[in-house]
């Protein structure tokens, strides 16, 4: 299975460290005889190098499994098939039929990639992409040994998964405290690409924390430039002691490696593990706030000298922000005495808190610190986020999602802001004014909309007037509706 990709460039070729290696050696080689000392002493630092990568490969490899998760797929006669069918499908299930489709069939589809063994009797860490949907997932060990495993969960938001197979006494990687993890530190990938069994690269971190890459909901990951390929998503990143850091995810560009690699930190997937383990379910910390980046401009404008820190830009009514009095305008300089670089970073971090737990938030208000102790909340489902607040007697005769990026590119909506229709009743005013399943919402009573929430509040402002106009674009149309307000 083709791992996780995030651009289209066009692949390029870069030195890998083995190349490096030979090159330096040469190098090393060509220098004057007359320093034949520092020759052999720096020769010596690469064999021993090169033995360290031998000898942790050697200790972890045994744990590193390949994955083959089959799953049904159905397609209609490309006669009949929409542009992006498969997003469109999965937009508008929901939806009754708004014409006669040709029959689908059905037909197996085999994805490959990686994961690793973290307990002596069986359970296996790995990608949710890779293994989520799968009806049947088979587990092969270094040693050729082939198992049929069970899916114990997997979490879409974090791109984790967790399955195990029936048997004891396994080898496994232990695992680091990824908090720890430096920039600079050599790292080790151990998977499958493209099937290759066993494949070893070394890389170091290239950046820690890293956000807005776009692939999961919680985004905190470790940045390598160790050689990750198509196969080796779920296996892990390992470090100098021989421990996992991570779990490989994704890479940028189209075909294969280019430097740039992601991983999801151990100590994010090692929480969601846990979970799926004991309950079977996710659970997550939930502040209520809607954060957002800053950069250093931004920063003097709220009095901040070193530019560091999350702006809130919303506090949920009711929410445990609002009971511990955060405010709109709040900088949120740390979390429980670690300073925060992001709201990517700052979402994650919260989520990993159990609902109950107390935790303290520094934020720079006026001019001066505040340290608050909110209780956190549950953090509600994806769907209860977007549903908002919305009173159940508005009825605008349609309902809405936010327009996420996947979205936007099935949709043809790049660069867009507002909300999504995915659901019109039959024979409202909204269908009779050409509001459809995939139109955008950008603006109720001229007054723009983001997300859901955005567009419920502003609904529910003018529902004693009775109507509302939108503005919406359908196809390369953008008009306004004025539709009534039923009750």
């Amino acid at each position: 299975m083709a791992m996780k990709q995030l651009t289209s460039e066009k692949p390029i070729r870069y030195i890998t460290m083995t190349t490096l290696a030979v090159v330096l050696a040469a190098a090393l080689l060509a220098t004057p005889r007359s320093a034949p000392a520092e020759q052999d002493e720096s020769i010596a630092v690469l064999r021993n190098l090169g033995r360290a990568f031998s000898s942790i490969y050697q200790k972890t490899s045994p744990a590193v499994v390949g994955i083959k998760a089959e799953r049904k797929v159905s397609a209609q006669s490309p006669s009949y098939q929409m542009p992006n069918d498969d997003l469109w499908e999965w937009f508008f299930r929901r939806q009754a039929p708004q014409q006669e489709r040709a029959p689908r069939r059905q037909y197996s589809q085999t994805a490959q990639g990686s994961g690793f063994i973290i307990s002596a009797d069986g359970y296996i860490l790995t990608n949710n992409h890779l293994v989520g949907e799968a009806q049947k997932v088979e587990v092969e060990l270094q040693d050729e040994r082939k198992f049929t495993a069970r899916i114990i969960g997997s979490d879409p938001e974090s791109d984790v998964a967790v399955i195990k197979i029936d048997a004891q006494d396994l080898p496994y990687i232990e695992t680091a405290d990824s908090d720890k993890l430096e920039v600079g530190e050599w790292v080790i990938a151990i998977g499958s690409p493209f099937g290759l069994k066993s494949t070893l690269t070394a890389g170091i971190v290239s950046a820690t924390g890293r956000s807005n890459v776009g692939l999961t909901t919680y985004e905190n990951f470790i940045q390598t430039d160790a050689a990750i390929n198509f196969g080796n998503s779920g296996g892990p990143l390992i470090d100098l002691d021989g421990k996992a850091v991570g779990i490989n995810s994704a890479i940028l560009g189209p075909s294969g490696n280019i430097g740039i690699g992601f991983a999801i930190p151990i100590n994010m997937a090692r929480n969601i593990f846990e979970q799926l383990r004991d309950t079977g379910e996710i659970v997550r910390g939930f502040l209520g706030v809607l954060p957002q980046d800053i950069d250093a401009d931004m920063a003097k404008m709220f009095g901040l000298e070193n530019g560091k820190g999350v702006a809130i830009t919303e506090v949920t009514p009711e929410s445990a922000a609002a009971k511990a009095g955060f405010k709109h305008n709040d900088i949120i300089l740390e979390l429980d005495g670690k300073g925060v670089s992001s709201a990517s970073e700052f979402r994650a971090r919260i989520a990993r808190y159990k609902p109950g737990e107390k935790v303290d938030i520094t934020v720079w208000r006026d001019g001066k610190r505040t340290t608050l102790t909110p209780t956190l909340d549950k953090r509600p489902s994806p769907r209860e986020l977007a549903q908002g607040s919305m009173p159940p007697e508005v009825d605008l005769g349609f309902t809405v999602q936010d327009l996420t990026d996947e979205l936007a590119k099935g949709l043809g909506l790049e660069g867009e802001r507002g909300v999504v229709v995915d659901g019109v009743d039959a024979g409202s005013p909204a269908e009779k004014a050409g509001i459809t399943p995939g139109v955008l919402i950008k603006e109720v009573n001229r007054k723009p909309v983001r997300n859901v929430r955005e567009f419920n509040r502003a609904v529910t402002e003018v529902k004693d007037q009775g109507k509302v106009m939108l503005l919406v674009k359908r196809d390369q149309t953008t008009f306004f509706v004025l539709l009534p307000i039923e009750e």
